[in-house]
């Protein structure tokens, strides 16, 4: 109650001072009219601009600085012309510079933007959310990016085929675009009219300087654009391209004796094939057969103790490709803890590891597959000129079968079934494009599970609904979703589900939730609700709620760490709009949250405000402080009763300097603590970054990590007729350091390399079982075993509960050790527009040990003993046709 008030209390504000203020500055739209060129006319992309094909427009130039003192003339200035004809579109940019051998031509791979660079961003669709981006360094090195949701999300995988050169002289630099129709999205008309915009970064001042204005408080980037006019009778192009590739792959590994499976190397060679076909100009269907996913960055080293899955990125090249037509996040707030996460579109369940495993007897040996294949995969997307946002992706994974060998003879038995997973998106555009409606649909489908499988969802299905309107320039807004999950199996499938972490039906002391060992179907429900205003004005704000009903289930083919659950959240930030003495930015930022479950229980309060800071002289800072007086857990129990936790403080900060300069430092703290000292952990990650020459660039960042919970979950012991909760006090140390290394030899050969080793030790300690889990005091929560209740034999605690002299019950020592070191050197040759050859040597050592040893002795046992690690070395080569 008190967080609605304070809640109410801070929109009212916030409100009233917006009133308060005048109303929004009307800024006019500028124009750029550009000319076809005529056929005796041409250009030569090399960056220098002298053909006379240019002289048929003249230059525009009047830009304005964005950063860091918006509306202010630029210490440079900038001019451009755009010419067409009837395939592509040509550009040249001027970036007038007094002092030439300043101009910064940092090297770097496709889309770094390393050093000065420069931006046309087309709103070719004329739907003031979605922009096509080409941006160019002085050094020559191309950046693209596909923009959505008005330039809030981008997607630099995107990589069309353009050329562009650049060039340096005596007044600054310049570069020239060619870039074909057949890469842009636009409807069929006699007179085009697009969104226009062009952005200059000056490096060694860190300024920002754009052609059309945008005010720092605007509330979006695309739907402030400027207006491109003159494109007369462009005929919509069909894109058309086809990329066959090729890989051969040698595997080592420690050989394992007598396991036919482990000999100590494999050999494999493989291709298939990627299309893409225009249907319309607007309209693209993708195709993949038999994918290439293997030439991917490994996933960083990670251990979660609360039992929840991990979140990790998307790396696969089809599936990252376009990924914001299919975004769908259940809760996406300005707030935080709404478990952002959280899609109903996961897309590295398509072609996960295989989730069976076969029934073995000693002496049996098991080659089990690492991922499930993709036998294929289509996907129709694109946008059309009347606001349809369109996304359909239809996915077929394979039978996959592990061997199973006894003496020579060998049998098979399937761990992943034909699997087949559909997703549809759905978004129109209306109201001036103020205002969009969208759907969203996703399909889990497995046929003839066997006995073995049949824990797996025979189908799961997930449906949606979500809309955004904007008002008053965009400034204000409402939005939000509604979706429904099913899923459908046996009743082991649904029965696990229930018992799952993400569910547990089973806790203990619930009155709203019980597990029905019958049931063949679960149907859930979830959502979120929020209003803010994000423009105008140094204040923003956003409110508004989430909720998971107990049975939704989004895992098939989504992400969810959690489900019933509830949450109220209030967000309100206040930004400075022009620098000072001190600072060129500076934002400051208050949250709450307040959540219950579906049984009415209030579980967790949180508060927390923070700051970020851009000093004068480009540093960066940030400082972050959290309370939480209220706090109750469902799940740490692991389907036990709630779990009272004691109130917490918490805090974060941070420094970074000036990434301009040839050596950037950076360190960030965290910390937090029980009120009662029942736990608290501490992160502390330094970080260097180093480029001494423009082509070279060399970074680390080493961090440590402790850990101290004294009721860190154990076990579940049926003792009795009751049920015994093991808790123990866990004390973890974890160290890391992500290390890389980036040559870049010209902008299409680059070798890059990333490594991490990773050690963590757990040691627990002082056994007790939790006797009243609501109680308010620590102490009253918990009963200690004490040291003649506990023996230890055989990596097993055994208890002795009445103290005679035998074991009433026992668990396996929970204490761990695990040290991993994973890395990639990869060489990257784009020997022509779209086509590439790969070289690439994977590595990774993952191993057990000591948890008391320590960090550094396992470190040293393990990453510099007689292991021996599995490498991979693998050669890829891709083909771009262009039709």
């Amino acid at each position: 109650m008190k967080a609605t008030i304070t809640s109410i209390f801070l929109i009212v504000s916030a409100q009233l001072y917006v009133h308060a203020q005048d109303s929004t500055t009307v800024i006019p739209k500028r124009i750029y009219t550009t000319k076809a060129l005529t056929s005796e006319n041409g250009l030569y992309i090399d960056g220098i601009i002298d053909e006379e094909a240019w002289n048929t427009v003249d230059w525009d130039s009047d830009f304005i600085e964005q950063q860091p003192n918006e509306n202010t003339a630029p210490d440079h200035q900038t001019k451009f012309k755009i010419v067409y004809d009837k395939n592509y579109i040509y550009v040249a940019i001027r970036c007038i510079d007094a002092t030439p051998e300043k101009i910064v031509k940092r090297l770097s791979r496709r889309d770094g933007f390393e050093g000065d660079w420069v931006g046309i961003f087309f709103d070719s669709y004329s739907d003031k959310r979605t922009s096509f981006n080409f941006i160019v360094t002085a050094a020559g090195v191309k950046g693209d990016e596909f923009s959505t949701n008005n330039g809030n999300d981008s997607d630099e995988s995107w990589n069309p085929i353009w050329y562009t050169k650049t060039s340096i002289d005596t007044e600054g630099w310049s570069a020239e675009m060619k870039i074909p129709l057949s890469q842009l999205k636009f409807g069929k008309s006699q007179e085009q009219e697009w969104g226009l915009q062009l952005m200059r970064k000056l490096f060694r001042e860190e300024e920002r300087s754009i052609w059309q204005r945008v005010p720092q408080d605007t509330p979006g980037w695309t739907s402030e654009f400027g207006v491109l006019k003159g494109l007369i009778n462009i005929e919509p192009q069909k894109q058309l391209e086809i990329q066959p590739y090729t890989i051969a792959k040698f595997e080592t590994y420690e050989a394992e004796p007598g396991n036919p499976f482990k000999k100590g190397n494999d050999t494999k060679f493989t291709g298939g094939v990627d299309a893409k076909i225009g249907i319309t100009n607007d309209l693209t269907l993708d195709l993949t057969i038999n994918p290439d996913f293997g030439q991917v960055e490994a996933d960083p080293s990670a251990i979660a103790l609360d039992g929840f899955q991990i979140f990790f990125e998307e790396q696969r090249p089809f599936f990252v490709e376009n990924k914001n037509i299919f975004d769908y996040r259940v809760s996406r707030s300005e707030a935080g803890n709404t478990f952002g996460s959280d899609n109903v579109f996961y897309s590295r369940r398509i072609g996960r590891s295989p989730q069976g495993y076969p029934k073995t007897t000693d002496g049996e040996f098991v080659n089990h597959p690492e991922n499930t294949e993709i036998i294929g995969a289509a996907k129709f997307s694109g946008k059309t000129k009347n606001g349809w946002s369109i996304g359909v992706l239809e996915s077929v994974t394979a039978k996959k079968y592990a061997v199973i060998d006894n003496n020579g003879a060998q049998r098979k038995e399937l761990v992943e079934p034909l699997t087949n997973y559909f997703i549809g998106r759905l978004q129109k555009d209306f109201n001036n494009r103020n205002t969009f409606v969208g759907g969203m649909f996703t399909a889990t489908n497995r046929n003839n599970l066997p006995d073995n499988l049949n824990f797996l969802h025979e189908a799961a299905y997930t449906g949606g609904f979500d809309f955004k309107h904007q008002w008053n320039d965009r400034d204000w807004y409402l939005g939000g979703n509604l979706l429904f999950s099913h899923v459908s199996g046996s009743t082991e499938a649904i029965t696990r589900t229930q018992q799952s972490i993400t569910h547990l039906f089973q806790r203990a002391s619930t009155s709203y939730l019980n597990v029905d060992e019958n049931a063949t179907s679960l149907t859930g429900t979830g959502g979120n609700m929020q209003l803010g205003k994000v423009g105008n004005g140094h204040w923003k704000f956003e409110t508004g709620a989430t909720w998971r009903s107990p049975e939704l289930e989004l895992n098939d083919v989504g992400f969810q760490r959690q489900a019933d659950d509830l949450r109220h959240y209030t967000w309100v930030g206040y930004q400075t709009l022009k620098p000072d003495n001190t600072f060129r930015r500076v934002g400051i930022n208050y949250n709450h949250w307040s959540v219950w479950d579906f049984g009415g229980n209030h579980n967790n309060l949180r508060f927390n405000t923070n700051s970020w800071q851009n000093w004068k002289n480009n540093w960066f800072s940030n400082v972050s402080f959290n309370y939480a007086p209220t706090q109750y857990d469902n799940f740490a129990l692991r389907g036990g009763p709630r779990l009272r936790k004691s109130s917490e403080i918490s805090y974060a900060n941070g420094i970074e300097s000036d990434g301009r300069k040839k050596l950037q430092l950076s360190i960030f703290q965290s910390g937090t603590k029980g009120v009662d000292n029942s736990y608290k952990n501490y992160e502390i990650e330094f970080g260097v970054r180093y480029q001494p020459i423009n082509a070279l660039s060399i970074s680390a960042y080493p961090s440590y990590g402790t850990n101290k919970d004294q009721l860190q979950f154990v076990d579940n012991i049926a003792y009795n007729g009751g049920t015994k909760y093991i808790n123990g006090t866990v004390d973890q140390e974890t160290i890391s350091m992500s290390l890389r290394i980036n040559y870049t030899i010209n902008p299409n050969l680059s070798i890059q390399y990333w490594g991490q080793p990773f050690v963590s030790n757990g040691v627990y300690s002082n056994f007790k079982e939790i006797a009243n889990p609501l109680a308010k005091n620590f102490e009253d929560r918990i009963t200690s075993y004490t040291p003649n209740q506990v023996s230890f034999s055989d990596s097993r605690y055994s208890i002795d509960e009445d103290i005679d002299g035998s074991s009433d019950y026992s668990f396996e020592n929970p204490d761990f050790s695990f040290t991993q070191f994973r890395s990639n050197l990869v060489v990257r040759w784009e020997y022509k527009p779209g086509s590439e050859i790969f070289l690439v040597w994977s590595q990774d050592l993952s191993s057990g040990g000591n948890p008391n040893d320590g960090l550094f002795a396992t470190l040293d046992k393990n990453l510099f003993g007689d292991l021996q690690p599995k490498n991979i070395f693998l050669l890829k080569a891709t083909y771009r046709f262009v039709f």
